[in-house]
Order: structure tokens, then sequence, then C-alpha cells
């Protein structure tokens, strides 16, 4: 059976928790991710994802101009936003153990942490597809 460590994206594009929510959306942006986790001191504390910066941000009925929405979001830190107790799986579990667990929580993704709760990779349904799609090649 395959693991989690075999197939997660390894040394995850990482921010940290006092950044701005304006540097998570460039940095997301930049590399062309849906999710960071977050650090502070170098140590794994959270996880913010496009859609939480989005349900944060002011919709387009607010009274706030652009300008004032920027302002806002380049003074409220990541730490204000970020899911402090993500879901996370180990590296040695299998990759059908991570599946259940992104179908069972509705996820798009699970941080990956070894023993001592350390970050070590990410797990997303892109690297879950990847496998799949690896798995029927060999199948033929």
């Amino acid at each position: 059976m395959s693991t989690v460590s075999q197939w997660m994206t390894k040394n995850p594009i990482t921010i940290d928790q006092d950044a701005s929510i304006i540097e998570a959306i460039h940095l997301m942006k930049e590399k062309g991710i849906r999710r960071l986790p977050v650090m502070a001191k170098g140590q794994f504390t959270g996880l913010v994802t496009e859609r939480m910066i989005k349900d944060y941000t002011p919709g387009k009925a607010t009274s706030l101009d652009t300008w004032e929405v920027h302002y806002l979001l380049s003074k409220t830190p990541v730490k204000d936003v970020m899911n402090p107790s993500p879901r996370t799986i180990t590296p040695d579990e299998d990759l059908a153990t991570a599946a259940q667990a992104i179908l069972d929580h509705k996820l798009y993704g699970l941080c990956v942490v070894d023993g001592k709760g350390e970050l070590v990779g990410i797990m997303s349904v892109g690297d879950m597809l990847r496998a799949v799609v690896e798995f029927a090649k060999n199948k033929k």
C-alpha cells in the first residue's frame, strides 16, 4: 500500500502567522497554491486557505472602497484568519486513510506532520489524483 510520504508535496511553502492577509494572497497567487501552512518561530501553528481569506474579506456590497479594503487586509495578520487546528496526518499513514479523511471532513488537503508535530508536507486532492493516475497507468 502506498503511504502519504510517497505522494505528498514535501517542503510546502509556508507563511508566518504575523504576515498580513495581503501577503498571503500575493504568495498564493505567485506560487499558484490554495493553502498555506502557518508558522510561528519555525513551529506549525495553523493553516490558511483561499476560502478562509475570501470568507474574511468584505463582499462587494460593502461601503468600503478598494483602497480601504486593501488597507484593512494589509493590517490584518494571517493568525486572525487561520484555522489553528487543521486536520493533519502523518507521513507513514496509507493513502486510503488520507483519502478517507479528506472525504469524511470535506477537505481539499491535509497538513502532514511528523511524530513531533513538525510540518513535513501537504497532502492535497491534486496529490491524490496524481497517485490515482499513476495507479491506473500501472494497471494497464
